[in-house]
């Protein structure tokens, strides 16, 4: 394992103290201590927080992968970064675009799922066409 994966791995790692706080957000808005928020608040928060832990897993596992991959040092960066930084830009999208008193529809921050959704394609593309060409 390199010292770059050694470090994106200890942040991602470190990254889940703040999904687990979110998972206590949720608990409480279960629970009624946030009555004000709308059906699509609730709705958009989950989807936040879900995908947050799923992707942060996915990167994580990702690294693995990518110290095996053949890639040049600016490569195997660009490839790192991108799987962290999908998880933030992804339920960053999610949980901006509910921000904000009574809100039902998406606001402007939605864009942010949409830059996760492609910085998270290009990050797997490029991870696993290199992975079919170096094998064997």
């Amino acid at each position: 394992m390199t010292d770059a994966t050694k470090l994106i791995a200890g942040l991602l790692l470190t990254s889940v103290t703040t999904i687990e706080f979110g998972g206590t957000f949720l608990l409480s808005i279960l629970s009624g201590t946030y009555a004000g928020l709308t059906d699509f608040q609730r709705s958009m928060f989950r989807a936040g927080h879900a995908h947050a832990g799923v992707l942060v897993i996915l990167a994580l596992v990702s690294l693995m992968y990518t110290d095996q991959a053949g890639f040049t040092a600016p490569m195997a960066w660009a490839v790192r970064i991108g799987f962290a930084a999908a998880p933030i830009l992804v339920s960053g999208g999610f949980f901006g675009a509910a921000a904000g008193q009574g809100r039902t529809q998406p606001g402007g921050l939605i864009a942010l799922v949409w830059i996760g959704a492609s910085v998270l394609g290009a990050s797997v593309l490029t991870l696993g066409i290199s992975l079919i060409r170096v094998r064997g």
